[in-house]
């Protein structure tokens, strides 16, 4: 997205489009040397390959024996059930996978993330003297260090602590904009409170952009894709982006709307969102680090 936007500004939109097609036929190619799904594979039968798979995914030297058998038995389970139609999801081994998967996905965009980015330029300009050159690069530069730091701590600290300290950081950003936006509207323009404010607050802007990076930017999507059953992985995955989807439109749509309404509100709301998503992890989301699919799943039964 950071390349995105920069060359959004250099070229006309048509150009960026079909710029846009570049990686695309760089990724075809690129798909004939991934190595198939063992889980998959195991589901057709085809048990050479299966083994294959997985000890290329695993590493030559990587004992798989105990992973294989665990991966045979829950495809055996899942060959003996029927297709899952959209209203068995209500069963009540799923609920709590469901729960966590949706309610993350739902919570990460409840935050307001793609407020603050879509309309980084107003907001900057409201929170500070003088507007950034360029909000949107910049905010997206941060979250993408950010993103690189979690994809090297996630199986190093874990999904959960990661979570929880992007959500607490999340919540504590929020909070401080609030307040600021708040205070902001009964402070003399020419004072120099003024100005501290408005450093302070745009300081917490990127704080939040980080925080929020480094955890419930891309936590969730791994987390959703580890709980969920097999038997029910791709419909009830296909239903949380829909969720998530349709949760940034309605925050991206309200965003302009409310920030009208009142600066310090509209981040007083996303904050009490953010307090709630940093309780709901803390009560409910399990640790998967280190953990197969198999084991995950079975911890809910």
């Amino acid at each position: 997205m950071v390349l995105a936007y920069v060359l959004g500004m250099l070229v006309p939109w048509r150009m960026l489009a079909v710029i846009g097609t570049l990686p695309c036929t760089i990724l075809i190619p690129g798909l004939l040397f991934i190595p198939e799904s063992p889980r998959w594979l195991a589901k057709m039968n085809k048990m050479d390959d299966f083994e294959a798979s997985l000890q290329v995914l695993r590493g030559s030297e990587t004992d798989i024996t105990s992973e294989v058998n665990d991966i045979k038995t829950a495809v055996a389970s899942a060959n003996k059930m029927t297709a899952i139609r959209f209203q068995e999801l209500n069963q009540k081994k799923f609920r709590m996978p469901l729960t966590l998967g949706i309610g993350l996905l739902v919570l990460q965009q409840l935050s307001g993330i793609n407020a603050i980015l879509f309309y980084a330029g107003s907001i900057f300009k409201a929170a500070v003297l003088q507007t950034a050159t360029w909000p949107h690069v910049e905010l997206e530069l941060l979250g993408l260090l950010a993103t690189g730091a979690t994809t090297w701590l996630l199986d190093r600290a874990g999904r959960r602590i990661l979570l929880i300290i992007s959500s607490a950081g999340t919540t504590l950003s929020l909070l401080a904009i609030a307040v600021i936006f708040f205070l902001k509207d009964n402070v003399s323009q020419d004072s120099d409170m003024y100005y501290i404010l408005s450093m302070v607050s745009l300081f917490a802007i990127v704080a939040y952009v980080i925080t929020f990076s480094f955890g419930m930017g891309a936590i969730p999507w791994v987390i959703m894709s580890e709980i969920l059953p097999v038997s029910i992985k791709s419909l009830a995955g296909s239903f949380a982006t829909l969720a998530n989807w349709l949760t940034s439109f309605g925050i991206t749509m309200t965003a302009n709307l409310l920030l009208s309404w009142s600066a310090g509100g509209t981040f007083a709301c996303y904050t009490l969102v953010s307090a709630f998503t940093l309780v709901f992890i803390i009560l409910w989301v399990p640790e998967t680090k280190g953990r197969t699919l198999e084991e995950i799943q079975w911890s809910f039964r």
